[in-house]
């Protein structure tokens, strides 16, 4: 290890120490995930203009970063899977007599494909007001290999049809599932997991000495879960100066100013999409300033992590303590909310992908049989988009091929994919969160929104 590596750690670590600090003051939660977006920011610029001629040193640096940043990461994607049965089991469990799990369910799955299908109007007014368009994009030797990996991919998730699709979110093997085998693992693990919770409530129906002992075992695997989650979620201010440090400090400011255009574009589509959510929980009586307030933390982390599926149990957790949604539904919201109708995903970016490569081969795409057709396909193939970084790639590899477009451009805009999909997962969260407040309204589970001390 040179020296210059060693002193830049020793200044992580110093700014660790400074994180610690700062929330051993016990202050709300947000006001220390700030200090972490802030100091991480500006020590991942420092690596940038100090060695930027020595990319060694920033690799070796990012290395042992990397232990901090992405150790946070694979502990939230390890509670992940647990979190989701045994939250989804004691939903049901839990449910009142009058309640409804399959009304839940399709109100929050219905929001979620309406959002969808906003996000993918406003990314084809967005691209065709700007006039972006594909032509005069130039391959790179990275942009090229990743376009040989893309178009082997695409003849696979191409031809899948709905039925296929649907099928796929059935639990054939639930501890595979539990694994995260499949893409639409978590939808596998959600219906198991209702299904184990309503064989449950069966069971206390037919054997009442039962019921007192389930109920007991449920709260008290739900309660362990659910400690796990708020010590991890302790960890969130260093995650998150870890993961700023090394988006900032390995983006390449060449790629940034290269495709500047499509980077200011997809950020106004997205704050436009923002601006949507807010209208719609205002529209159910919550402020949108106190909305965002609360959720801040949560889209601070998916911003920085890029992985909707990682924000799971920050997502619940933040739902059920900080806007007063019940556990079932915020699960449920959650849950779907990571695989379904991602606004940004599968939303915005391959509306805008679509819009760039259609005069390319020769389609208007202000036709509004084109417009109609890609709002459809768009919307019906959120179903399952892995909510991980690399899952508009995905929705693009699907979308593209299904409207008779070329997926190349998929594999142009590979320079700056980083720095778009952090803002797109934000807006995924931010969209299942909206679900989740919608639906409890709606279904007139309407627990007010009060100051919170945020203490958690």
């Amino acid at each position: 290890m040179s020296l210059a590596v060693f002193a830049s750690l020793a200044i992580f670590i110093g700014m660790l120490f400074i994180l610690y600090r700062q929330q051993s003051k016990q202050g709300p939660l947000s006001r220390s995930v700030l200090w972490g977006l802030i100091l991480g920011s500006t020590f991942g610029f420092a690596l940038q203009l100090a060695f930027s001629q020595q990319s060694q040193i920033i690799s070796q640096t990012l290395e042992w970063v990397d232990i901090v940043g992405q150790g946070y990461v694979n502990l939230l994607k390890m509670i992940i899977m647990p979190l989701v049965l045994v939250s989804m089991i004691a939903a049901v469990v839990k449910l009142e007599k009058g309640g409804s799990l399959g009304k839940i369910s399709t109100v929050t799955i219905s929001i979620l494909l309406l959002t969808t299908a906003i996000a993918a109007l406003i990314g084809i007014a967005v691209t065709t007001t700007l006039g972006l368009s594909a032509e005069g994009l130039t391959e790179g030797a990275r942009e090229t290999a990743r376009l040989a990996d893309l178009q082997s991919r695409a003849s696979t998730v191409s031809d899948l049809s709905i039925p296929q699709m649907l099928l796929s979110f059935m639990p054939s093997n639930p501890f595979a599932d539990l694994t995260g085998a499949r893409s639409t693992s978590i939808i596998a693990v959600v219906i198991f997991g209702v299904l184990v919770g309503i064989a449950a409530r069966k069971v206390m129906l037919e054997k009442q000495d039962l019921e007192a002992p389930i109920r007991s075992f449920v709260e008290a695997i739900q309660a362990v879960v659910m400690r796990l989650v708020k010590m991890i979620m302790a960890l969130t201010p260093y995650g998150i100066a870890a993961l700023m440090t090394k988006v900032v400090a390995s983006s390449s400011p060449a790629d940034i100013i290269k495709l500047l255009g499509f980077i200011v574009a997809s950020y106004m589509a997205i704050g436009a999409m923002f601006l949507v959510h807010a209208l719609l929980v205002s529209l159910v009586g919550i402020s949108p300033k106190t909305y965002f307030s609360r959720i801040w933390p949560v889209l601070t982390f998916a911003f920085s992590s890029r992985s909707s599926a990682a924000t799971i149990p920050l997502n619940v957790e933040a739902q059920i303590t900080k806007l007063g949604v019940p556990p079932a539904i915020a699960n449920l919201s959650a849950s779907f909310g990571a695989t379904i109708g991602q606004n940004g995903c599968a939303g915005i970016y391959p509306a805008m992908l679509a819009v760039m490569v259609a005069p390319t081969v020769g389609v208007n795409p202000l036709d509004l049989h084109f417009i109609v057709s890609l709002v459809a396909i768009i919307t019906v193939s959120s179903f399952g988009i892995a909510g991980v970084g690399g899952g508009a790639t995905f929705a693009a590899l699907i979308v593209l091929p299904a409207m008779g477009l070329p997926v190349t451009i998929a594999a142009l805009l590979i320079s700056i994919e980083p720095l778009i999909d952090m803002a797109r997962t934000a807006l995924n969260v931010s969209g299942s969160m909206t679900a989740g407040t919608l639906t409890s309204r709606i279904l007139q589970n309407k627990d007010k929104v009060e100051p919170s001390t945020e203490a958690a």
